[in-house]
């Protein structure tokens, strides 16, 4: 049976590694200050986005995540064609459409992809399979690697299923942002009260960052450290331990919204490299989606990995 991988353009892994897997990307449209941009994990689109600066002003962007109508095209002239099977991922319904988008189109799908395969020759049945990770940015990461080693290890559909719901289950995101006042505008457009302007306010004048954790579907601060730098050498150990301390998939996905050349140098990143090198754990270094820094800020770094359950020390 041939089976593959689709996901939504918040999902944040390298475009090697979807090139390698022949992931679909389900696009996001971005318009911000004019500009309208297509979030489909294009590296030369990213960095358009990027290199035009916008960002003290994306917070007012407005996205549109793929159309039921989208979905369907994609599936009934590509996907439906190309596979036997495909797990649909996406990031927390508790925070984009897109999974509900998907969820409608599947209907559709599943009842016009007999025509279409038949047209080109196709014969067999067609499952589509969709997974809500629970997950944002880099968190949704984990359950897309382990649809891949599946997948790969030619698993039954029921079996990778089940497993993708339990991984998904037990992913954790952690972001750090750079800037309070930029994700309180952008919490604001949308009607999020989770970032208060008097927190904004005093962290901003207290140089004091948040710690975010994205955790089946809810997001809430699981931490403080003062400054960017502090927090971010902070993470990064703090992921060093869970992965010394054993993951469900031996991957953890970075993300970050800026140029991944800054990466290295932050501090802590070069031990957490070398806790996944002595531990077998692959480190998926990607840029955050144009969805991704629109909401959260460009330079926050998103960092994702799947475990048994455990409290976040700080």
């Amino acid at each position: 049976m041939r089976m593959g991988v689709a996901i939504d353009a918040a999902c944040d892994l390298p475009q090697a590694f979807l090139e390698e897997h022949r992931v679909a990307v389900m696009p996001i449209t971005v318009h911000v200050d004019g500009a309208e941009f297509k979030d489909n994990r294009d590296p030369a689109e990213i960095r358009r986005f990027l290199d035009l600066k916008l960002g003290s002003r994306s917070h007012a962007a407005e996205t549109e995540p793929c159309s039921v109508e989208e979905v369907q095209r994609l599936f009934l002239e590509k996907l439906v064609l190309e596979q036997d099977c495909v797990f649909c991922l996406t990031i927390t319904a508790t925070r984009s459409p897109i999974n509900e988008h998907v969820i409608k189109a599947s209907f559709a799908v599943l009842k016009q992809y007999r025509e279409a395969r038949e047209r080109h020759g196709v014969v067999g049945p067609f499952l589509m399979r969709v997974i809500d990770t629970r997950n944002l940015f880099a968190g949704s990461a984990p359950a897309v690697v382990e649809a891949a080693r599946l997948i790969k290890a030619d698993e039954t559909p029921s079996a990778i299923r089940e497993r993708l719901t339990y991984v998904a289950n037990n992913s954790y995101g952690y972001m750090l942002p750079r800037d309070l006042y930029y994700l309180r505008a952008r919490a604001k457009k949308k009607g999020d009260r989770s970032v208060g302007l008097f927190s904004a306010m005093l962290g901003s004048a207290l140089d004091i960052k948040p710690l975010l954790r994205a955790y089946r579907g809810e997001t809430s601060p699981v931490g403080k450290v003062r400054g960017f730098e502090q927090g971010a050498e902070t993470l990064f150990d703090y992921v060093a331990q869970r992965v010394h301390a054993g993951l469900l998939v031996p991957a953890v996905c970075v993300s970050y919204g800026g140029d991944l050349e800054e990466l290295p140098r932050l501090p802590g990143y070069e031990r957490l490299r070398s806790a996944c090198t002595e531990c077998g754990v692959s480190l998926l270094e990607a840029p955050m989606s144009i969805t991704g820094m629109v909401n959260v800020g460009e330079g926050a770094v998103v960092v994702g990995f799947a475990a048994e359950e455990h409290l976040a020390e700080f």
